[in-house]
């Protein structure tokens, strides 16, 4: 019986992960907050029955009622984020507040499905990011002065990928995290952010031809550094992002093609110069040929997207863990074989929304140095979320990087929360000048009238 009502929960899962996935995109409509409250409240209402759902199948499967006592710890933490954004920034985007829980609520329940260990680790690291990140969108409004640390953003970003370079621990064939009194964090997570910080200062400077060729020298020596410890994923992400804020600020398509002549030898080179580069593009090649090894991670992804098939297995009812790395590198073939294609690609959806409201913020800002941070962001963003699941799915070689607020990882969940606040902030900067502007205008009006009279 009990299997009879979780597989019958998987339709009903997918049915309430498609109705938020379609209010997403009406929460991108001009129209003020106060004219969409009916779809964040049902948005709130799909994401809180999916996570019922998903982890009443887990206790039905397994059995195991001590998963309701952690399910309840994540409502909590769920509903008090949804509700003190609400009350502490009233202008703050609830839509961006919502895809945050609502990926961390997906996260959440495959990686209990996965390693209940790793879940909990998972579940305090996001307690304490949401904490700090709290306390973001207050310090962008009220720091005017972050831009004008652009060089500290740059040199200090460029030592922390040199320290790692040099003294990091090597994973998998690269140098990815540093230890600090036994706690292992990603550098390269967070140099993400003050690196966007530094171009989006250099740019607001001067967008002339030397502080072009200094901003990119200075971005190449980020994305060498990266390439020298083989984290070639973490360098595509730098490098992309780069190339998008410099046509942004500069608006000149040469620019584009030059860099993207320049990263077509740069892969080239990598390709020739790296062991491990080249076992992954052999695998994505012709995994079926090396099933046996090289090809064996993403031959058995392949195989669980595809017996997933549209609705999923069901939770419990497929084989994930015989992914390796599963929970990090290929969480996204875990959630398309247990949950269903259509699951994964409403997902997909989501984050492609969480993308597209920071570029629509980013539009909206007047001040340069905001909206190339917002532009920035929302590429590193997006430029992560393709590579993951473009990596899973074969459609492009391995890259090694986890999917944002879903994937097992510390150093990814903070900073990708850090990110979001950020952009959040931005936002109350915005809106607050939206309303001194609205201000000035009624005041102009009124002595207008006033010397008509």
């Amino acid at each position: 019986m009990a299997h009879v009502i979780s597989d019958l929960s998987k339709y009903v899962i997918v049915f309430f992960m498609a109705v938020y996935t379609l209010l997403c995109f009406f929460g991108m409509s001009e129209k003020e907050d106060e004219d969409k409250g009916w779809v964040y409240a049902l948005q709130i209402i799909s994401m809180f029955m999916v996570h019922f759902l998903g982890f009443a199948a887990i206790c039905l499967e397994t059995g195991d009622i001590s998963y309701i006592i952690f399910y309840g710890f994540q409502q909590i933490l769920l509903f008090a984020t949804i509700a003190l954004y609400r009350v502490i920034y009233p202008e703050v985007h609830r839509l961006i507040i919502n895809n945050v829980c609502m990926l961390l609520t997906v996260g959440f329940l495959i990686l209990t499905r996965i390693s209940y260990e790793k879940s909990i680790k998972q579940f305090a690291i996001v307690t304490v990011s949401l904490i700090v990140g709290l306390f973001i969108p207050y310090l962008i409004k009220k720091m005017r002065f972050l831009k004008h640390l652009t060089w500290i953003y740059g040199m200090l970003g460029l030592l922390l990928l040199v320290a790692v370079a040099v003294l990091g621990a090597v994973t998998h064939g690269a140098k990815l995290s540093y230890s600090i009194a036994g706690v292992s964090f990603q550098p390269s997570e967070f140099v993400k952010i003050l690196f966007v910080f530094f171009v989006a200062g250099m740019f607001k400077q001067s967008k002339v031809f030397l502080q072009v060729v200094i901003t990119t020298v200075i971005a190449a020596l980020h994305v060498l550094t990266l390439v020298f410890s083989k984290d070639l994923g973490s360098a595509l992400i730098f490098f992309v992002t780069y190339l998008v804020m410099l046509y942004v600020a500069t608006r000149k398509i040469y620019y584009i093609l030059a860099g993207g002549a320049a990263g077509a030898l740069a892969a080239f080179a990598a390709f020739s110069l790296f062991d491990h580069i080249q076992v992954r593009v052999i695998a994505w090649k012709d995994p079926w040929s090396h099933i046996v090894d090289e090809g064996y991670q993403i031959t058995q992804s392949l195989f669980a997207i595809g017996t997933g098939g549209w609705y999923g297995m069901g939770i419990y009812q497929g084989n994930p863990t015989a992914i390796p790395y599963v929970e990090q590198d290929f969480i996204f073939s875990a959630i398309a074989e247990e949950l269903g294609v259509i699951f994964a690609i409403c997902m997909i959806l989501i984050c492609v929304s969480c993308f597209l409201t920071i570029m629509l913020i980013a539009m909206r800002l007047k001040e340069e140095f905001y909206r190339y941070i917002a532009v920035g962001i929302g590429m590193v963003y997006i430029t992560q979320v393709f590579l993951t699941i473009g990596g899973g799915t074969r459609f492009i070689p391995l890259t090694g990087v986890t999917l944002p607020l879903v994937s097992y990882g510390g150093s990814s969940v903070l900073a990708t929360i850090i990110m979001f606040c950020i952009v959040q902030g931005l936002y109350c900067v915005r809106e607050q000048e939206g309303i001194r502007n609205a201000k000035k205008a009624k005041q102009r009006k009124t002595i207008e009238q006033g010397e008509e009279e």
